[in-house]
């Protein structure tokens, strides 16, 4: 449903469209890089209602509505940002959104809703992340958002895996009225977003303001309790859960199979992420140790997480810190934004280059990254140029620490010690569709990157709801069953 009149919108849309248009205003990058806070800086009331007005009121589907994973209502969103009912705004992103305000801060929006703005063809587009950040603030700061929940149903529900899907499934299972346990391998909650995901891009604080709200909702959480090793999902079922849902993600960090990969001083992404973002009293036992960062710092790989491995390690002291990727940055799959962000704040790119050996020192530590230059020959199955080795080009690279940001694997041991669970492609869970995530162990429902491979946080998030929406219809099903 539009928000406003049409007869206004067709005097009003040409004008709203020739505004002036102010681009997000970033800390400085000297400012930025001595610490790990947001480098975003948001907007007061008055810009918000500035840049919301901005928006045309595009016809039904609008394009940004139909480009956002949850469908969120834009339009009507920017309609009363711009008149200044934000606790109405952030109403309207908590129907469609159980994470709008982490959404709005790690969504790609340049290839979602912004980037589906019509005013991208003359204009600048509408910021709608940004102003969605605003409102679900202000409503935190203002008016808090309370999750409400339906008469208690006596049935219980184990979430494996504290992520955006996990989350995400039981904050609708909690409305439903069911009784819901959290578990995951970690400490804390919050799975990428807060054991991948830096600060300066996703502030911790979001993510347990989060968890808070489901923690008053009634759900219950058991940390370092790594299902398919502590206890299976078998033991859960024995334990009196009337339900699963598997969220755990993809956590595996994908190997070179290159000579030194063990060395001291070379990283896995994962790894340097959480030593290098997380509170000491939510790291897991495995991380604990500091880092050892030095002066010269090699990244090797093209995607988000390379982005942010190399803005860690800038923050973490560095002085020269390198990202090392095999074709050009024309066929990079991470995001220009923090790509160019990471430019900004001093890494350098070397491309066409792959990485064949890490070499140790004197001290038996990584010193150096014995690289091959690359060629971009035909391109693969996917269209992607394919990059050729070029003979006898061999080179080093003096460094003191590599991380490796190669992609992510599925943990295959769910599917190893579930009974009758079916799984593909190295562990991936598999499931009958897209819409309810029922697996082939009846009463176990799967959801986000364990099932898609890695994704985005909004996709794990809806692809969380829609299976909490399957599992509350099963518990109803099985309920007619026994009467």
């Amino acid at each position: 449903m539009q928000a406003v009149p049409g007869e206004f919108l067709e005097i009003d849309r040409k004008n709203r469209a020739n505004q002036p248009f102010h681009d997000l205003t970033l800390r400085p990058p000297e400012e930025r890089v001595c610490d790990f806070n947001d480098v975003v800086i948001e907007f007061d009331e008055e810009r918000a209602k500035i840049e919301a007005s901005r928006c045309i009121h595009c016809p039904d589907p609008a394009p940004c509505m139909v480009a956002c994973p949850t469908h969120n209502d834009i339009p009507s969103a920017m309609w009363h940002i711009e008149h200044g009912n934000f606790k109405n705004a952030a109403e309207i992103y908590h129907i469609t959104s159980s994470l709008p305000d982490i959404c709005g801060r790690v969504c790609p929006h340049e290839a979602l809703c912004q980037g589906s703005c019509v005013l991208n063809k003359d204009h600048q587009p509408v910021l709608t992340g940004q102003l969605e950040v605003f409102a679900l603030d202000w409503e935190r700061t203002h008016e808090p958002y309370k999750l409400v929940k339906a008469e208690a149903t006596g049935k219980k529900i184990a979430v494996i895996g504290a992520g955006p899907a996990g989350m995400s499934c039981a904050h609708i299972l909690l409305t439903k009225g069911h009784d819901v346990t959290i578990f995951d391998s970690k400490p804390a909650v919050g799975g990428l977003m807060v054991y991948g995901i830096p600060n300066f891009k996703l502030p911790k604080e979001t993510v347990f303001a989060n968890w808070q709200d489901l923690l008053d909702g009634g759900c219950k959480f058991e940390g370092n309790t790594y299902i398919g090793e502590d206890k299976t999902v078998d033991d859960l079922f024995e334990e009196g859960f009337d339900a699963v849902f598997l969220g755990v993600g993809t956590g595996i960090d994908a190997k070179m199979e290159i000579p030194g990969e063990d060395l001291p001083g070379v990283y896995e992404a994962t790894d340097f992420l959480i030593r290098g973002n997380v509170v000491k009293e939510n790291l897991p036992k495995s991380n604990l140790q500091p880092l050892e960062i030095g002066r010269r710092v090699a990244v090797i790989g093209g995607g988000d997480t390379a982005s942010d491995c190399l803005r860690t390690a800038i923050r973490l002291g560095a002085e020269e810190v390198t990202c090392l990727y095999r074709r050009t940055e024309k066929e990079m799959p991470g995001g220009k934004k923090d790509r160019q962000m990471a430019k900004d704040e001093g890494a350098k790119y070397k491309f066409l280059t792959q990485p064949v050996r890490f070499l140790a020192g004197d001290d038996g530590k990584l010193a150096s990254i014995e690289c091959i230059e690359m060629k971009l020959g035909e391109p693969d199955a996917k269209g992607r140029r394919k990059p050729v080795p070029v003979e006898g080009s061999n080179f080093s690279i003096a460094v003191d620490i590599a991380v490796k940001a190669l992609g992510y694997w599925p943990d295959p041991i769910i599917g190893k010690t579930t009974k009758d669970l079916e799984t593909h492609s190295w562990g991936l869970i598999s499931v009958t569709d897209r819409q309810t995530y029922k697996t082939s162990r009846p009463g176990v429902f799967a959801g986000g990157d364990d099932v898609t491979g890695p994704d985005l946080v909004v996709t794990a998030m809806v692809a969380g709801r829609k299976a909490a929406l399957a599992i509350d219809d099963y518990l109803i099903g099985l309920e007619k069953s026994q009467k």
